[in-house]
């Protein structure tokens, strides 16, 4: 039975890399982001592959987009086995007073309300399609446990997401719905690249930073995908293992 998954936020880094791995599993997977181009080039970097991959630009933080992107899978795919609710931005770091409204909307509008317009299209399409269930992994943070200086936008949204995560988790068990997270810490990215260089410390200080390889996160988040429905990884963390963490600062 061919199985079927949306990876958003799948046009570069930690969705990229993790819609390539689903591919190479045997998946069918939609690719979705703002930039069509980027996720074309990212489907054909998957070689053989490439053939099951699906590239649907949309833009998560739109709750009008996000209704036509799930049309459209409706539509080529007839159900739906997993969601990587992946997307997510990160503003400058600043201090409160120093984040504007706008700065903190676009946060919210991405990190939380896409996340959870992604979460409610893939429920209500998993809890009626027959066979009936599916698998929602929400990419979280470390951030949602120990947070950096300067986060406070970051930081908010990715505690709101474990909360989707826990009541999703639960509102799913009747539809055999499994909704788990993974927290990542400092995988190496364009995203983490100043890290080399040294980022800002809770002590005032300014240190460079071990970061782990993608395919950690690759290896974590497989181990999750294919788990059957009768199991769920509710939290993960999978981070670097000489990076500020526990007791950070």
């Amino acid at each position: 039975m061919s199985r079927f998954a949306l990876v958003t936020g799948a046009s570069s880094g930690i969705g990229k890399a993790c819609a390539q791995a689903l591919l190479k599993d045997g998946w069918t997977v939609v690719l979705t982001g703002r930039r069509l181009d980027a996720l074309q080039a990212a489907v054909s970097e998957a070689g053989e592959h490439a053939h099951r991959g699906i590239a649907i630009a949309s833009d998560v933080s739109q709750e009008a987009s996000v209704k036509a992107l799930f049309e459209q899978i409706q539509s080529r795919c007839g159900r739906l086995d997993l969601l990587f609710n992946n997307a997510g931005v990160s503003p400058r770091a600043t201090t409160p007073d120093e984040l504007s409204g706008d700065e903190w909307r676009q946060c919210v509008d991405v990190n939380l309300n896409g996340m959870f317009y992604c979460l409610s299209a893939a429920f209500g399409m998993m809890r009626r399609q027959s066979p009936m269930g599916g698998r929602i992994i929400n990419n979280g943070s470390i951030s949602a446990t120990a947070p950096r200086p300067g986060s406070i936008a970051y930081t908010a949204t990715k505690h709101a997401v474990s909360g989707l995560t826990r009541t999703a988790s639960l509102d799913g068990r009747p539809f055999d719905i499994a909704v788990g997270q993974i927290d990542i810490g400092n995988v190496a990215s364009d995203m983490t690249a100043k890290m080399v260089k040294g980022v800002a410390q809770a002590d005032g200080s300014v240190r460079p930073e071990p970061r782990m390889d993608m395919s950690a996160v690759v290896e974590t988040f497989m181990a999750m995908a294919r788990l059957p429905l009768s199991a769920n990884v509710l939290f993960t963390t999978v981070m670097a293992t000489k990076m500020p963490y526990v007791g950070r600062g």
